[in-house]
């Protein structure tokens, strides 16, 4: 069932942080990565977003670790207070909307495909010398794809006609730097809202509108 949470506004914030535990373990790894870059020599800061980005040397050495980690850092730690704003209102809303397993499931596919995508597109940029050989190594880590993804399938969460605003906004703030000299990181966002946007199946809407099923736990 929908976790319920506390009419007292003091217990309302640990309530929360329960109702969408993924969403909040995954902000408390970013936020102690963040601290470790921030303090970090810039010898150490370089070699920690190398090592765990996922571009394509490391995704040709060390595949697994690549797409795992790199969905842990920022590149910039100042910027930490922005993903958890964003965080908490959009991948927490997802979470506790879809249920922990299938916002997961959403959110990790879409990092999977969107990195593995834009690093081919990066790779056949450089086999046709649109692109450095130097790129096989950029610093490609963060968390947007699985935000871009999130952010997708809430569209189906909201009434119309705020559904269709909020596509428009949606649509606009990531279709236009493709119109607009695209990077592959660009492409990667557009791969994750798709990703979102066809998740559609997984959403509670789904089984509430399929005759004769009973409605689903979430």
């Amino acid at each position: 069932m929908r976790p319920v949470l506390p009419a007292h506004p003091l217990d309302r914030v640990p309530a929360w942080v329960r109702s969408a535990p993924g969403t909040h373990i995954w902000l408390l790894i970013i936020g102690i990565t963040s601290l470790v870059v921030a303090g970090a020599t810039e010898g150490l800061e370089h070699f920690l977003l190398h090592r765990t980005s996922s571009n394509i040397d490391e995704l040709n050495e060390h595949p697994v670790s690549a797409l795992l980690l790199s969905g842990f850092w920022i590149e910039n730690p100042a910027s930490f207070l922005l993903y958890a704003v964003m965080f908490e209102l959009v991948h927490a809303n997802v979470e506790r909307w879809l249920g922990t397993w299938r916002w997961l499931l959403t959110v990790g596919l879409a990092h999977i495909a969107a990195t593995l995508v834009s690093q081919e597109l990066v790779l056949l940029a450089i086999k046709g010398h649109r692109l450095p050989r130097s790129m096989t190594h950029v610093v490609d880590i963060g968390v947007s794809y699985g935000l871009a993804a999130a952010a997708g399938v809430l569209t189906y969460r909201l009434p119309p006609p705020w559904r269709y605003l909020y596509l428009a906004a949606l649509l606009s703030f990531f279709g236009i730097p493709l119109l607009t000299g695209a990077t592959f990181t660009d492409f990667g966002h557009a791969i994750a809202l798709t990703l979102g946007f066809v998740a559609w199946p997984l959403t509670p809407e789904v089984h509430r509108a399929t005759p004769g099923r009973p409605p689903r736990d979430h």
